[in-house]
């Protein structure tokens, strides 16, 4: 019984947030080569791009809102009830992106709806990432917490393997007809990838550890209140050791495709397949992180993966200005292995250090505070450094400061060793386990 569910919340967890990665990153996508002609014709290509990126934005900031709304619920009422509702808002914001008219057709209102879609992806993907990792570290051996909290983490991976060859394939079999219908089929693909992500999520158990805390009363009535009176110091940590993490990471997927096409005038094809390749490695490299963090520590794995973040600044860019196929390939790989050496341990890096019932609230915060301070403002910085400059170097020195500051925020935050350490009042429920 207790494998079986071990597998359930293992498997719910990882595809469900792999859903809501596809749709999130699709916008990402979309926003790099689409969004500038469809809802912002006209503009100069650079005001374009900052526009679309832009919109993109609002779904960053919207997360923490996200993480606060669905922390509170999902230490009040549980993890399964809130990750499905996560689940559907993500999809019907994204299906209805798929059907939105552009600009032509009903002007400046077209930009409005979108960014409200945007919006509610953002609202949506804020409150997975906490319930989905709680769910699968909730029932996970005690000892192997750091590989079991890297599988909903492998919805990064997978979710950009499928929205990037969902982008790939459409543009191979639509072509110049791309820009008119084709890039909306893999937005109106995901209300079949929510049906199947609603089958897995109903069928597994609320996380032994959160129904221990019901059975013994000491939920939280406030949580978010709570975590942040309790422990805003550890809120505040955890979104800054994720500078050096999300903030390259959308460099590396997003702003790359833009740079790549419109200063290095690299084909669109040849940077979504070396896309393709890096996200296929992540479903290798994301668990075994996390797996080595279970051997080797949290803080020291991850600090592994910010050092080496910051020391391939200059080196990617030295590749990709290369315009060379082989070395674009290798630096677009290269990147998102340095950064899964950081996500692969993250997901029980964070989560460790917050309480059982105040733990939801507390970890997604933190989590989706980084998206406002790093990911969402990360590619409209580096279009504007290179606007300003003409040169990438100024990029290069932007990920260079986000890994110092995270380095800084994983040496202040709480040693908390590689064996999770339940609170006194859920541990005897675990004594079995």
């Amino acid at each position: 019984m207790i494998r079986s569910q071990r597998r359930r919340a293992v498997v719910a967890s990882t595809v469900g947030t792999a859903i809501e990665w596809y749709d999130f990153f699709l916008y990402g996508t979309a926003a790099a080569l689409v969004f500038p002609h469809i809802f912002f014709p006209g503009a100069d290509p650079y005001v374009g791009v900052i526009a679309a990126f832009s919109t993109q934005f609002v779904g960053f900031a919207a997360r923490p809102i996200g993480a606060a709304i669905f922390g509170h619920y999902g230490d009040v009422i549980g993890r399964k009830a809130t990750l499905i509702t996560t689940l559907l808002i993500m999809g019907i914001g994204t299906a209805l992106i798929g059907v939105l008219p552009g600009y032509e057709s009903i002007g400046v209102t077209a930009a409005v709806l979108l960014t409200v879609l945007r919006l509610l992806q953002g609202i949506a993907v804020g409150g997975e990432w906490g319930g989905s990792v709680l769910l699968a570290m909730e029932w996970g051996s005690r000892k192997r917490r750091g590989l079991y909290a890297s599988w909903p983490q492998l919805g990064v991976p997978i979710g950009l393997l499928l929205s990037t060859a969902m982008v790939q394939l459409m543009s191979s079999l639509t072509g110049p007809d791309f820009l008119t219908w084709g890039w909306r089929v893999p937005f109106l693909a995901s209300i079949l990838l929510i049906a199947v992500g609603l089958y897995v999520r109903l069928r597994v158990l609320e996380s032994p550890e959160f129904a221990a805390v019901k059975a013994q009363r000491t939920v939280a009535h406030r949580p978010l209140v709570e975590v942040i009176r309790r422990q805003w110091r550890d809120i505040l940590l955890a979104a800054f050791v994720r500078l050096s993490e999300q903030a390259p990471f959308y460099l590396f997927v997003t702003f790359v495709l833009s740079y790549g096409t419109t200063t290095l005038g690299l084909p669109r094809g040849d940077l979504l397949n070396a896309t393709l390749i890096a996200a296929a490695i992540g479903l290798v490299s994301v668990p075994l992180f996390g797996h080595l963090s279970d051997i080797i520590g949290r803080k020291l794995m991850y600090g592994i993966g910010v050092v080496c973040v910051g020391l391939y600044a200059f080196p990617y860019f030295g590749l990709l200005n290369t315009g060379v196929g082989a070395l674009v390939v290798l630096a677009i790989v290269l990147s998102l292995v340095f950064h899964d050496m950081q996500y692969g341990p993250q997901a029980a890096l964070i989560a460790e250090t917050f309480g059982t019932n105040i733990r939801y609230s507390g970890a997604g915060l933190g989590y989706q505070l980084a998206s406002v301070i790093a990911g969402g403002p990360a590619p409209l910085i580096a279009a504007a450094i290179l606007q300003s400059t003409g040169s990438s170097t100024g990029i290069s020195w932007y990920i260079v400061g986000c890994a110092v500051v995270s380095l800084i925020a994983l040496l202040l935050m709480r040693g908390r060793g590689n064996v999770y350490d339940p609170e006194p009042s859920v541990r005897a429920a675990m004594e079995d386990r």
